[in-house]
């Protein structure tokens, strides 16, 4: 039972492998979680509103009303990937730089 050893290469060094970095699955976490945040923020006022009403189905209701009328899927995509975009790009996001 003996081992067959290989020769060193002569003249390549050795290179470590990269470190894992998993910036596009860090990316589309930062995404999904400013989409939320900027539709969450386009319906606040709304709900802030609702705060004088006392509580109740019928303030439940409106809450509901308010978050399917007072949202733009489209604008709350855009403004997530534009952040997405300006964190990654200026370094911002933790998990997005590049060192």
């Amino acid at each position: 039972m003996s081992e067959k050893k290989t020769p060193p290469r002569s003249g390549i060094p050795r290179r470590n492998p990269p470190p894992f970095r998993p910036r596009f699955t860090i990316g589309f976490f930062y995404l999904v979680v400013f989409f939320f945040l900027f539709a969450f923020l386009q319906i606040l006022p709304d709900l802030i509103a609702l705060l004088d009403r006392p509580p109740g189905p019928e303030q439940e209701e409106a809450a509901l009303q308010a978050a399917r009328s007072g949202t733009s899927p489209l604008a709350s995509a855009l403004l997530a990937l534009i952040a997405t975009s300006l964190g990654s790009y200026y370094r911002i996001l933790p998990g997005m730089r590049a060192d």
